[in-house]
């Protein structure tokens, strides 16, 4: 059987673009493994800025001290526990609520649909959105990093966009045999939007793990400080830190092993991105699905 011939064009085309992903690809990659060879290496040598692509001087001393930060064990409990319980509520509230508004026997579906659209355009500001968390009693309470988010408006919209896409048969038929409304959405509509599931799963917990303000404004007890909030108060006060951790030693240490503020920062940067770089590999192959799919209608 004789091959097909690839015209030339194509041929250079496909090249180009294998090409420029490519450099995409190591273009975003290059920031963390600056990051990381620096955390590794002589901290004499980061301090100097004298690491670029090789590492010099290979040691774990950054992260054996970062790790013995006070407080820091208990926040990453705290920070996991707000990923995972916020971005369950959030996937289950966003996923029903989208169902709900594309049901026409929804009473006022339009307007409830349009009000929480509109909250996303509008907000009130920060004084008011901390008056009302205080009147909610959501200040020094766990349940100011789960209720907020469990409606979001762009997930709602992501969620009934794709359930528009779905054919309207399957509902019926199962509405014909007596389902109802929450049957049908656990039983049919609920497997059928896994992929749209996971890519809010993937915004959610990005968005939970990486957040520290609502933290700074809403909680003045150490048990409800997340792992961001800890290690942000750690990076303004590097120079303290490294301080004491270098005073804290009784024997002289190496160069490899003398912490800087540069090195503390570096290493807690990473303490911070890697956990939810995990999160990725395993959601990927659900992202690009659950992105496109409803994306196009017609």
């Amino acid at each position: 059987m004789e091959k097909k011939k690839i015209p030339a064009g194509e041929r250079v085309f496909a090249v180009f673009n294998y090409a420029g992903f490519t450099l995409f690809t190591i273009i975003c990659i290059l920031p963390f493994y600056y990051l990381f060879i620096n955390t590794i290496s002589d901290n004499d040598l980061t301090r100097r800025g004298l690491i670029t692509l090789i590492p010099h001087g290979l040691h774990l001393q950054n992260y054996m001290q970062v790790f013995k930060l006070r407080g820091l064990g208990h926040a990453a409990l705290v920070s996991i526990a707000r990923t995972v319980l916020g971005s369950a509520a959030t996937v289950a509230g966003s996923a029903f609520v989208g169902y709900l508004v594309t049901k026409k026997e929804m009473w006022g579906r339009k307007f409830w649909y349009r009000f929480i659209i509109v909250t996303m355009y509008f907000s009130a500001g920060l004084v008011p959105w901390y008056m009302n968390m205080v009147l909610l009693h959501l200040t020094n309470n766990f349940l100011a990093y789960i209720i907020p988010g469990i409606v979001a408006p762009f997930n709602i919209i992501l969620v009934k966009t794709y359930i528009e896409s779905i054919p309207a048969s399957l509902e019926e038929s199962a509405s014909i045999d007596g389902a109802g409304i929450t049957r049908i959405f656990l039983s049919i509509i609920w497997p059928l939007i896994t992929p749209i599931l996971a890519t809010i799963a993937i915004f959610s917990a990005v968005g939970n793990w990486n957040s520290f303000t609502d933290t700074l404004f809403l909680m003045t007890r150490e048990e409800y400080f997340t792992l961001q909030f800890v290690l942000y108060r750690y990076l303004n006060e590097a120079n303290f830190l490294a301080s004491i951790m270098r005073s804290g030693t009784t024997t002289v240490v190496s160069a490899a092993q003398t912490l800087t503020p540069r090195t503390i920062q570096m290493t807690i940067s990473m303490v911070v991105v890697f956990p939810i770089l995990l999160v990725y590999p395993f959601l990927q192959r659900f992202f690009v699905k659950g992105i496109m799919i409803g994306a196009v209608k017609g």
